[in-house]
């Protein structure tokens, strides 16, 4: 499960995002426009591919811009936590649900950029459960479908990517 809402952001997650917002939003709408235009030029729009393509892309860029834009302006910004055992947006923590160890990055999924690493926001129900508990600490928290699940804190280390 992963989380969309703003949340955490190492400065180095931020820095990665603003550069690309940047770049979508100068030389990427150039470029796009270009793609468009020369399309065009082509004649006949309806059966057109590269136009539609062009235009498809345009589609893409636009909702990514609008994402990250959203992002970055509802996004905390913070270093990466101190190594304390303490749960916190930016660690990568282990949990013990169900008789099972799980570990996933606490903050945004824009942190593990690149990764197949699961992420919980720390606005979902068990990032906000386990928020601020410590290693050894058990906690519950209220899933989507109404039942209680109890989980424990195995570990917590901060994520370095």
């Amino acid at each position: 499960m992963t989380e969309t809402a703003a949340g955490f952001l190492t400065q180095e997650a931020h820095d990665r995002l603003k550069a690309e917002l940047d770049q979508l939003t100068g030389e990427g709408r150039l470029e796009i426009a270009r793609k468009i235009e020369e399309a065009r030029e082509e004649g006949d729009l309806k059966e057109n591919g590269g136009y539609h393509a062009a235009r498809e892309e345009q589609g893409k860029m636009e909702a990514r811009i609008r994402q990250l834009t959203a992002l970055l302006q509802d996004a905390t910004i913070g270093e990466t936590p101190p190594d304390d055992g303490v749960v916190e947006p930016g660690m990568l923590v282990t949990v013990e649900i169900f008789g099972d160890k799980e570990t996933f990055l606490l903050g945004n999924r824009e942190i593990a950029d690149g990764s197949d690493l699961q992420v919980f926001s720390e606005k979902s129900a068990m990032g906000s459960a386990i928020n601020g508990k410590s290693v050894g600490d058990s906690t519950s928290y209220e899933a989507p479908n109404g039942k209680t699940i109890d989980v424990k804190i195995v570990a917590a280390k901060p994520y370095t990517g």
